[in-house]
């Protein structure tokens, strides 16, 4: 087993990880940057609406919508710290330096759109397509950076601890302490450690356990599985954030349909072509996302139809085309003209509010671990996130935590022994059996740990998944490590974690939400 030696190992390549990687090369320090494949694949890339910037604006507007998106649970010193470190993140990286080129007025000044939850136009974007333009610029910095190695195709097997993987026996004595991670180079099909002194996980989601899903493949929630296993404080995991406009076209594949559209004047009708939203909220199709998916799903339930639909015809045409181009073409491509008819849309399981917990600096309960970007879980988002909050907290966490890490670094004596080899077995996977387990895992979550949930269906979901995880940790240890198996592994484990979290919160909060049965 071959072992590499770095000062920061980064497990994930979205916003979150390749900002990270990019302050801490900057700084003067070599970087592991993991990545499962190209460096645009991440959630962030599939980011459409848009980033927040809010300087214009009234800052205590800003706290009070991400407050009451939240269910009023957000942590109050998380949404400062996001509300003072966001602007200065957004100008220093994205305007001055990489000049992302984010809509602008006729004058050349940036335009402004509104989410659901925004009491005001603070939202700047590039077109429909707000995310790629962001990541591509940051991965292509990245790729400048000598100090920086990007491994491609690299899939993180599990957290080295001073408790479990030192040839050192003593070390056990030591505080829970990470020093690197197991690593497959799904290439060759070897294990590589990486040791090094600071690793973060910035894996981003955990959508690609349910049935329906925003999230690129592979977003099973990886960090949370492996900080879990090593013994870290994870926080509520039971807060799942489903995006009320997925395209829903029978025999189309589902992809996002950006709330962006909803702040431009687009509205919810069902198939009879009524606004049932005005009737739900004061807010209509403009609520917090948890509010929207939940009376979706009811308005399914009761009229028995497979979808509702996204009526855009208070925009004209050519504004259509020009302000979401790329989900024109994509759903005229499946034979839908959203100039001419609605967008049929149903929700998708979108982004996890919870996650590991970590403080304003990235920091876990687990010393030399770092979460940042949708792995970490600070309490920004309480039980249900404010649109156009992620790309931000990606760029401020990962500034807050490549800063405090600098800082730190030379006055730490850090302990980075040679870690105990891995063996693997070398019988193959049957990848029938490995693709059939994954999709039991999302039905039982799509159907009993969805956008509503009941103590009935919850003790359903826990059963069913912890008979399978049985039948997959038999399989994990008898089989040759895959990517496959992996996302399999950590699947299983990241739903029972979400299920025993819903479990024990008998109280509807935000994406939470909890039926009484009879």
């Amino acid at each position: 087993m071959e072992t590499l030696r770095t000062d920061c190992l980064v497990i994930g390549a979205g916003l979150a990880g390749s900002a990270y990687a990019l302050q801490m090369a900057r700084r003067g320090f070599k970087v592991e940057l993991l990545a499962l494949d190209g460096p645009l694949q991440a959630n962030s890339d599939w980011a459409q609406g848009g980033i927040i910037y809010d300087q214009a604006q009234d800052p205590a507007a800003l706290a009070r919508d991400i407050m009451v998106a939240s269910d009023h649970t957000a942590n109050p010193a998380a949404i400062d710290h996001l509300i003072r470190e966001g602007p200065i993140a957004v100008k220093e990286l994205l305007l001055d330096e990489l000049k992302i080129g984010f809509d602008r007025g006729p004058a050349g000044e940036l335009d402004f759109t509104r989410e659901g939850g925004h009491s005001h136009r603070r939202i700047i974007h590039a077109k429909d397509a707000t995310g790629h333009a962001i990541l591509a610029a940051v991965a292509h910095r990245v790729d400048e950076q000598p100090a920086i190695t990007r491994r491609s195709g690299w899939v993180a097997i599990d957290l080295l601890t001073l408790s479990h993987n030192s040839e050192d026996l003593t070390d056990k004595y030591e505080p829970l302490t990470c020093f690197g991670a197991y690593v497959l180079d799904t290439s060759t099909g070897e294990t590589v450690a990486i040791v090094a002194k600071k690793t973060v996980l910035a894996t981003g989601g955990l959508g690609q356990i349910f049935l329906h899903s925003t999230n690129q493949p592979g977003s099973v929630g990886h960090g949370v599985a492996m900080a879990y296993r090593v013994g870290a404080r994870l926080m509520d995991l039971e807060y799942v954030q489903f995006h009320p406009t997925v395209f829903a076209k029978k025999n189309a594949p589902r992809f996002l349909i950006t709330e962006a559209m909803r702040g431009e004047g687009g509205v919810l009708v069902n198939a009879k072509g009524e606004r049932f939203m005005d009737a739900a909220d004061p807010r209509g199709s403009l609520a917090p996302r948890d509010i929207v998916a939940r009376a979706i799903k009811q308005e399914l339930a009761s009229s028995g139809d497979p979808g509702v639909f996204l009526d855009l015809s208070a925009m004209k045409p050519e504004f259509v085309r020009d302000r979401f181009p790329n989900i024109y073409e994509r759903c005229l491509s499946y034979g839908v003209d959203i100039t001419r008819e609605p967008i049929p849309v149903v929700p998708a399981a979108h982004f996890a509010c919870g996650g590991v917990h970590a403080n304003l600096s990235g920091r876990t309960s687990v010393q030399h671990l770092n979460a940042i970007g949708e792995t970490g879980c600070t309490g920004l988002h309480g039980a249900n996130r404010l649109a156009s909050t992620s790309l931000l907290e990606c760029l401020v966490s990962a500034k807050s935590a490549a800063i405090a890490d600098a800082a730190g670094m030379a006055a730490t004596d850090f302990r980075l022994p040679q870690p105990r080899l891995w063996e693997s077995p070398t019988r193959e996977a049957d990848p029938v059996l490995v693709r059939q387990d994954m999709l039991q895992i999302q039905h039982t979550m799509w159907n009993y740990a969805g956008v509503i949930r009941s103590r009935r269906r919850l003790t359903r979901a826990r059963r069913i998944l912890l008979e399978l995880r049985e039948e997959v940790q038999s399989f994990y240890r008898g089989c040759r490590l895959s990517r496959e198996l992996i996302e399999l592994r950590n699947g299983i484990q990241t739903a029972l974690l979400i299920v025993h979290a819903a479990s024990l919160n008998p109280h509807s909060k935000g994406c939470h939400y909890v039926i009484e049965e009879e």
